[in-house]
């Protein structure tokens, strides 16, 4: 499940990249995948558990973890308005990292030596894929390690929740929680959308919901630490559409790097439910 959304969800940065292309403000295109994410969401709560399942059970979590996701998003296309996409992503990365660091802290999960190698062969994977230029550590850079924290910190807590409620309906309350706190900013850079940008807000927010519905789902059945290595995968898709929407072509390297991914992705897997050492 991880891996579909992963697969998924770069179809998100092509649309939203073209939003943005558009003039269209990056806080609008964060609102639009919010509150898109509770219309989409809605009826499927409503048929789950009526009016009552609308009442988040501890809104507190639901709230920490739209927060996180809105930052995630905000950051990373903000960063890509001060630096290459390379630079960007390569730094983005860092969430795999963040995430497998504090699971024996915040989740209390055993992480052993085979995880944290899947991981770090993976990074390597995708610096080979972006050949980043990382000498000058400016703000844009900063922006994106935020991003990438903010995004690990969403996985933290995605997986802190299981089992407090159904995905759908954690994605609801999440979508919910995002669309109260962005519609109080984009007021003030609300510029009206065309038709066409009506319907790229609709994809946006499908996709971007399928996508964490997928994800919220992974995290209920699997220790974050375990799929923390999977998240690499994200890059394959997104070398294709990459190539296929924008005309960057992957050369030797990319592909080099795209197998270290699978690779590592693929041994990770290999590895579940088996014991590691410490």
């Amino acid at each position: 499940m991880l891996i579909a959304a992963m697969a998924l969800l770069p179809f998100l940065d092509v649309v939203a990249k073209y939003l943005g292309q558009a003039g269209v403000p990056i806080l609008m295109i964060v609102w639009a995948r919010m509150a898109f994410g509770v219309m989409l969401t809605l009826p499927f709560v409503l048929a789950e558990g009526g009016p009552r399942s609308l009442i988040p059970d501890r809104p507190q979590w639901h709230l920490l973890r739209a927060g996180f996701l809105i930052a995630a998003t905000f950051l990373f296309f903000w960063s890509l308005k001060t630096m290459a996409i390379a630079d960007a992503l390569a730094i983005f990365f860092v969430q795999p990292l963040i995430v497998t660091a504090l699971s024996p802290l915040v989740l209390k999960e055993r992480v052993g030596l085979n995880r944290w190698a899947a991981v770090a062969v993976g990074f390597v994977g995708t610096l080979i894929i972006l050949r980043p230029g990382l000498s000058a550590f400016g703000p844009g850079s900063w922006l994106a390690l935020g991003s990438g924290i903010s995004l690990g910190l969403y996985m933290l807590v995605t997986r802190l929740m299981k089992g407090r409620t159904t995905p759908v309906v954690t994605m609801f309350h999440t979508s919910l929680m995002g669309a109260i706190l962005t519609t109080a900013g984009v007021i003030f850079v609300w510029q009206a959308p065309s038709l066409w940008q009506w319907v790229q807000f609709a994809m946006v927010g499908s996709i971007a919901t399928l996508g964490h519905l997928l994800i919220t789902r992974a995290y209920e059945n699997a220790e974050a630490s375990l799929l923390a290595p999977l998240a690499y995968t994200e890059i394959v898709m997104a070398t294709v559409l990459g190539w296929w929407f924008f005309g960057d072509l992957p050369d030797g390297w990319t592909i080099l790097g795209v197998g270290i991914l699978i690779a590592s992705a693929l041994y990770i897997s290999a590895r579940a439910g088996t014991a590691e050492p410490a």
